[in-house]
């Protein structure tokens, strides 16, 4: 379940409905956190919690796992690989999927942040590559083996690239005492002038500072066009010899968006009505990351902030119109954005206000840790982020599935 659907439910919960929810996943992911998993920092399931813990305190609320194959909105019923399941009111809330704009090669080859399993899966790659530098004869081989290529200068590029750096330099020196560890490289690579576009100049700038001077390069004005098992083509044609490739380039609408029948616009949204609701479906309500919605000249950004008070409107716009009444359009408020860098360094932007420095970094730590779920999630949370402020270590440090022959 994700944030949008999470709080629509939230808000229908105990009002005489009868809410079903329905993920191809039992668990509700804190996405924001993700990287950290990926990076040795976070046990995956400290940023997961089931969606039946949630629900079973929400009366009138069951959950249903199964995946979405499609929409019959003249018999109102959902389709999914169980069965079908009918519906008064739909909220559809599937977010994104990763976008690679057509490069198929990149695609084959990297790595990216969407699923649970994906955080696991790129801790075991970056770890393995460090086991097989070790043994690793070949001086340019085992560079290769020690580079990290990160396509796409947003939060969760930057927020990688910082975490990476520190896991190299601070704890993976010490794991392995036989490499030089100082030589392996973590590129981040943006395709415009600057990083985290959304944020004020001053903040990217000192973004952009921070992370070199922690020993990140990074790579303005440039493309990756093409992507091997070992090596990353630049489009002015320079050639990166890396084993690793991270895309946090862009997302796009989630496959399920197809089956609503409406012209998509960019990104494969579905444009929706200014109370969220589909065009010519006045029972269908799109949210999220799917949804397509222009606000002030420009479409709504496809982040998490966006879907809980799409999440939210949509809970209460249900219970307005069964009580005869409604809802002046949606309007987002934005609150504002912020993106950590490392160790006691981060950038936020809220209500007017620029921070960068400590100060940010304890106001990110402060709101990840109240919008995470589960008390037992912000313990543990809260204790890794302890221990590594202090001591430089993260424990998570495991490889738990052996890679094939040939990398993923």
């Amino acid at each position: 379940m994700g944030f949008g659907g999470i709080r629509t439910a939230r808000e229908l919960a105990g009002k005489g409905f009868d809410v079903t929810l329905v993920d191809r996943n039992n668990y509700h992911l804190f996405q924001p956190l993700l990287y950290q998993v990926a990076t040795a920092g976070l046990e995956q399931e400290s940023i997961a919690y089931p969606v039946r813990a949630m629900a079973r305190g929400w009366a009138g609320t069951r959950f249903h796992l199964a995946e979405v194959t499609g929409i019959d909105f003249d018999a109102r019923e959902v389709r999914t690989n169980n069965g079908t399941i009918p519906y008064d009111y739909l909220v559809v809330g599937a977010g994104s999927v990763t976008n690679y704009f057509g490069l198929e090669s990149v695609e084959r080859h990297a790595f990216d942040l969407k699923e649970l399993v994906d955080g696991e899966r790129l801790r075991n790659h970056v770890l393995t590559a460090f086991e097989r530098a070790v043994v690793e004869p070949d001086p340019a081989k085992r560079r290769a083996l020690m580079t990290f290529v990160i396509v796409g200068g947003g939060p969760t590029g930057v927020e990688f690239a910082g975490a990476l750096i520190e896991l190299v330099r601070f704890v993976l020196a010490k794991d392995y005492p036989e490499l030089s560890v100082q030589t392996a490289r973590v590129v981040l690579v943006e395709a415009f002038d600057r990083l985290l576009a959304a944020m004020e100049p001053p903040l990217q700038v000192y973004t952009l500072e921070k992370l070199r001077s922690m020993g990140v390069e990074v790579l303005l004005n440039a493309r990756v066009v093409d992507a091997g098992p070992e090596r990353v083509v630049l489009h002015d044609g320079a050639v990166i010899p890396a084993h690793t490739l991270f895309w946090s380039a862009g997302v796009k609408a989630a496959p399920l968006a197809a089956a609503l029948g409406a012209a998509p616009r960019p990104g494969g949204r579905i444009p929706v009505e200014p109370d969220l609701t589909l065009p010519g479906h006045p029972e269908v309500l799109v949210i999220g990351d799917m949804a397509y919605l222009e606000q002030d000249g420009a479409p709504l950004p496809m982040v998490a902030p966006v879907a809980m008070q799409m999440g939210i409107y949509a809970g209460s716009s249900i219970l307005a119109r069964e009580r005869g009444g409604s809802l002046p359009p949606f309007r987002y408020r934005d609150k504002g954005s912020m993106a950590t860098i490392g160790r006691s360094a981060a950038v936020a932007s809220a209500f007017g206000m620029k921070f960068r420095g400590y100060a940010a970094w304890v106001i990110w730590l402060l709101l990840h840790l109240y919008y995470l779920i589960g008390f037992r999630n912000r313990i543990v949370v809260m204790l890794n982020w302890i221990w590594y402020y202090w001591f430089h270590e993260r424990q998570v440090r495991l490889i738990t599935e052996r890679e094939r022959a040939g990398g993923q």
